[in-house]
């Protein structure tokens, strides 16, 4: 029989896995229940009814959360030279054109974020293969494809996060660190829940927000009551 460790133990303890908890008491709980030596992240799931193979039911957007996410988020500017300055000043890590491609088909990809130019994405878009799987691609639905990267750098800075409807119709997004305050778990949770509400497909049928979830790195998931959203 598996031995079940002291801190699972502890988790057990304060929680209900089959309970379904508001909001509010999740964000609270999921700091309760997070014991790694590090700032743990904080996730929210959000498993839709929708069929994600159908190209008129994907989900997809951005959304900017009220208290950030927690982290310094590592941005790379691909640009022609008129706007390095611009991406320099809005605080973005790495800026440039051609050697950065050169590096990323060596396969550099130590960013989180990656920002172009419509005028440069005739050779942004070849480097698809390397920066797709890893969730890189610049997107103009994501607002990563623009011509002012200043203020796309400082968007994705003070906490713009792109999301997606993965293959299991599932969106899954980091709202925070667990050293937050439960108001700010709370408040960026929902922000996240009602960008995704707002985006619900025309042709998707019954029950569109199936059950969403709350956990850190490393924890259970927290059961999120549906009718304590208000949607």
């Amino acid at each position: 029989m598996a031995r079940v460790s002291k801190n699972r133990k502890a988790v057990l303890a304060k929680y209900n896995l089959e309970k379904e908890y508001s909001l509010t008491d999740a964000a609270k709980m999921v700091k309760d229940i997070t014991f790694t030596k590090f700032d743990a992240s904080v996730d929210v799931d959000i498993r839709l009814g929708i069929d994600p193979k159908k190209s008129d039911q994907m989900v997809r957007g951005v959304v900017s959360l009220p208290h950030g996410i927690g982290k310094t988020v590592r941005v790379l500017v691909l640009c022609t030279p008129d706007k390095v300055q611009d991406a320099k000043e809005a605080g973005a890590e790495h800026v440039g054109l051609d050697e950065y491609i050169q590096k990323i088909e060596g396969g550099w990809t130590d960013v989180d974020v990656i920002i172009t130019m419509p005028t440069v994405m005739a050779k942004v878009g070849k480097l698809g293969k390397v920066l797709g799987p890893r969730g890189l691609m610049p997107n103009p639905k994501s607002g990563t494809v623009t011509l002012d990267v200043g203020k796309a750098v400082k968007e994705v800075k003070a906490g713009k996060v792109d999301f997606k409807i993965d293959k299991q119709g599932i969106i899954h997004a980091s709202v925070g660190k667990a050293s937050f305050d439960a108001d700010k778990i709370k408040d960026n949770a929902a922000e996240l829940i009602n960008a995704v509400v707002k985006l619900k497909p025309a042709s998707a049928k019954g029950t569109y927000i199936q059950s969403v979830s709350l956990s850190t790195t490393m924890s259970p998931g927290i059961r999120v009551d549906a009718n304590s959203l208000g949607i």
